[in-house]
């Protein structure tokens, strides 16, 4: 066995496990930095805000059936790890269950390519009437999968990368995803989206068929990661009903993380709106423009998660993750009053200019992994999986309130309910006063 495959297995004799896990870090910054690389590149071609809630609107294009795509996207990534956590957590290997969710993640779009090539060539708005139910089977699947992929990379990061330096690997990931994704979005997206239901050649056959592709190809990327082996974890599991309360407890007792949890769930509702932004912006949108703006909100929103993530790394190595997540929230509370803006009537030919919109969209997932990171800093890594569950948890927490949430866009229209997301995110971006850092011995 080789030097670099008994480091990957497990820890070294000859060093102790703290040394190892150091020495190691610049390659598995680098490792770790190409799988999300190749996980954002493959993820823009199933953008929430763009190219799902899009092909869902091909499908069933009422506002009420695209408010439960968030709805779905939060248990899945939030309400199932936390009864995995556990599990997870007494992995010895870390990496394997981040290499197998993300090959499951890419059979669950290669599913979803194979289904819509074995329909043929359905017209706009002709799907089978059961189309939407096995998407939306796929989408939780894929989600539910996902969340522990996510929640696997969060605990990985926790034990191999230092605090330090987990702005750096986010700057990183950021710019070099962003360039990569923008160049593949140029190239392959816009002309694949002139004519989404063309069958082979174009269409959502190749844009699913390609992300499940890049998930398959970022689980082979994480077999050079060198991890020593956890050996003393605990064989008992949790039960589902102790998940819960373990979850509850650490809101209820750890006040510190209580206060990051209560702006993360006001930040959060931010993605209510991600399944309707498309539909606002091309209400105005001729119908031979579509492609091209599709593909343009694309570039937008992945182009400014790279500079926000270089941006945001800085400030949170520097100065703390506080300081990040405030900057962010805030932020984020311009992203509705800048749609309903370029769409309103106080600018001419706004909505040409609604890409705007989806560059403050890029500042969500970036906000959400500063989350990860500043959970990470409130324990030890023995109890990382559970407290990254935990804030997992209270991000899905609003989301029951999501399917409402698109039945009064059908009622009452897209302006009143963007402005009240805004002032919810307001007030969470107040709320972050009231945080400490854990960097700061006197918090």
């Amino acid at each position: 066995m080789s030097d670099s495959q008994s480091s990957a297995e497990g820890s070294s004799t000859d060093q102790p496990r703290d040394t190892q896990v150091v020495a190691d870090e610049p390659r598995n910054l680098i490792v770790l930095a190409l799988f999300n690389v190749t996980l954002r590149f493959s993820w823009i071609f199933k953008t929430e805000t763009v190219l799902i809630p899009r092909f869902m609107d091909v499908i069933d294009g009422s506002g009420f059936v695209r408010g439960f795509l968030p709805i779905f996207n939060r248990f899945g990534q939030s309400v199932v790890p936390l009864f995995l956590a556990d599990r997870l957590r007494r992995a010895p290997l870390k990496r394997r269950v981040l290499q197998a969710t993300s090959t499951l993640m890419g059979a669950c779009f290669l599913s979803l390519a194979g289904l819509w090539y074995w329909l043929g060539e359905p017209v706009d708005g002709g799907a089978p009437s059961w189309m939407p139910v096995a998407f939306l089977m796929i989408y939780v699947m894929f989600f539910v999968i996902s969340g522990m992929n996510q929640l696997a990379l969060g605990t990985i990061q926790g034990k191999l990368i230092r605090a330090n330096r987990r702005g750096r690997l986010m700057a990183i990931s950021g710019v070099t995803g962003s360039v990569v994704s923008i160049i593949l979005a140029w190239y392959l997206l816009q002309r694949w989206l002139e004519h989404p239901l063309q069958l082979p050649g174009s269409g959502y056959v190749l844009i699913f068929g390609f992300a499940g592709a890049g998930f398959v190809l970022a689980g082979l990327l994480t077999l050079p990661l060198r991890e020593p082996t956890d050996n003393e974890c605990p064989s008992t599991a949790r039960s589902a009903k102790q998940a819960v309360t373990d979850a509850w407890e650490i809101f209820r007792h750890d006040h510190v993380f209580r206060r990051a949890a209560v702006v993360a769930m006001l930040f959060i509702t931010v993605q209510f709106l991600f399944p309707h932004f498309q539909a606002f912006g091309r209400s105005k949108l001729a119908k031979g423009e579509e492609g091209f703006h599709l593909m343009l909100w694309v570039i937008a929103q992945n182009g400014a998660v790279g500079v926000f993530s270089w941006m945001s790394g800085v400030i949170a190595d520097r100065y703390g993750n506080r300081l990040a997540i405030r900057i962010q929230v805030f932020l984020c509370t311009l992203t509705p009053l800048m749609a309903m803006f370029l769409i309103s009537d106080f600018i001419v030919d706004g909505h040409k200019c609604f890409w705007l919109a989806f560059v403050f969209l890029g500042l969500v997932p970036v906000t959400m992994k500063t989350f990860v990171n500043y959970t990470l800093e409130l324990t030890d890594p023995g109890k990382h999986a559970r407290y990254v569950s935990t804030m997992s948890l209270c991000f899905a927490v609003p989301f029951i309130l999501s399917p409402l949430i698109g039945k009064l866009i059908d009622v009452i229209g897209f302006q009143p309910i963007f402005l009240a997301i805004s002032a919810t995110i307001g007030l969470g971006g107040l709320l972050t006063f009231r945080m400490a850092e854990p960097r700061h011995s006197q918090n």
